[in-house]
């Protein structure tokens, strides 16, 4: 049996910041993933958007990360020519009775070390953006949009000059404890290792599970985008008030100023990426609250994500898990769970915390 002293499992946009923070260190750090190439699931199917850390309960790890993770992804993307924008964005208003969440996200915003979002009359928001409509809204400048891939790529390349490897490929089965160590078991080959960070998305609570009968349930939340052909409307992002399981039907803006909407949320049993156009009705409902103007002939099916979620439908939003030994006993296992968003923004950070937590884990 082949020992290595670090493996990561999973090389998406997390996986990665963790395995080049770790390889940092001077460990011998070996990342395996089992598609062909990083970051093909949740990684490349989001709204590649840089969140200020507005939404999340004061104290918990996703507002705590975001906020941090945010300042060093903008350094990040500065130190290392990654294209990305501040383009902010707009939460908005369509009906008064809203008014109050706008002013809890302000509260929020504030206890969660965001900084202010000064509120904008219906007139001001729509000087900043003609083809918005809306009673009132919030305005957040410190949020932006990546190239998420030359992200991954810059993670990718600083984990490989720190002597890190990336094998694709390789599907981890499960893991088992050892008396040196953790068995990381594969098709073609088991491998003894002093530490493993389980980062395997959506798939990371059953990996879990496999040595840990009290890991949690994984649920599912797949949400539908739809791009918009022709010119933008908007140069900014827009985002309605939040619904169940995610942020509502919102305009995300791509690098090269092509619109998407999106997502939805559809809960669903099993990880499964095929497109429902059966919403189409409702997204054009959702979108026309805001944008009046949408001609629905521009609009295409474009991509669905699937978010991995530790809460299941109707439940309250469960807080991301960064589970190391105190957590479950088992030493040298690092387990991130429910790593949803916002997992890109916080990548960096939750990466800091790993660090942190692997200097303890055995």
């Amino acid at each position: 049996m082949e020992r290595i002293e670090c493996v990561i499992i999973g090389a998406g946009i997390v996986g990665l910041a963790v395995a080049q923070a770790l390889a940092k260190t001077g460990r011998d750090v070996l990342v395996l993933e089992r598609n062909a190439a990083p970051g093909e699931e949740a990684s490349s199917r989001n709204s590649e958007v840089i969140h200020a850390g507005i939404y999340y309960p004061t104290g918990s790890l996703k507002a705590q990360l975001c906020v941090r993770g945010k300042h060093l992804l903008y350094a990040h993307c500065d130190e290392f020519a990654i294209d990305h924008r501040r383009c902010g964005k707009l939460i908005v208003a369509t009906r008064e009775r809203q008014f109050d969440t706008l002013r809890e996200y302000q509260r929020q915003a504030e206890l969660n070390g965001v900084g202010e979002l000064p509120w904008l009359s219906a007139a001001q928001a729509v000087r900043m953006e003609p083809q918005l409509h809306c009673l009132g809204a919030l305005h957040s400048p410190t949020t932006g949009i990546v190239d998420s891939h030359a992200y991954m790529l810059s993670l990718q390349m600083l984990l490989e000059e720190h002597g890190g490897t990336l094998a694709c490929n390789v599907t981890v089965s499960g893991l088992r404890a050892a008396q040196r160590g953790l068995v990381v078991k594969t098709p073609d080959l088991d491998l003894l290792a002093g530490l493993v960070v389980n980062s395997a998305g959506m798939y990371a609570p059953r990996l879990a599970a496999s040595i840990d009968p009290r890991a949690p349930a994984a649920h599912f939340a797949r949400g539908h985008y739809y791009a918009l052909s022709g010119a933008a409307p908007f140069q900014r992002l827009v985002y309605p008030v939040a619904e169940p399981g995610g942020l509502g039907v919102h305009v995300t803006l791509d690098l090269a100023g092509q619109v998407k909407f999106g997502p939805d949320v559809q809960w669903i049993d099993e990880p499964d990426y095929a497109f429902d156009a059966h919403n189409r009705t409702s997204f054009v409902a959702a979108i026309k609250r805001y944008y009046p103007a949408l001609d629905e002939a521009r609009l295409h099916p474009s991509y669905t994500g699937i978010r991995p979620k530790l809460s299941a439908r109707g439940e309250p939003p469960a807080d991301f898990r960064i589970d190391g030994p105190r957590a479950h006993g088992i030493d040298g296992l690092i387990n991130l769970l429910g790593i949803e968003s916002p997992g890109l923004t916080a990548s960096l950070a939750i990466a800091e915390q790993v660090v942190q937590l692997a200097d303890v884990a055995h």
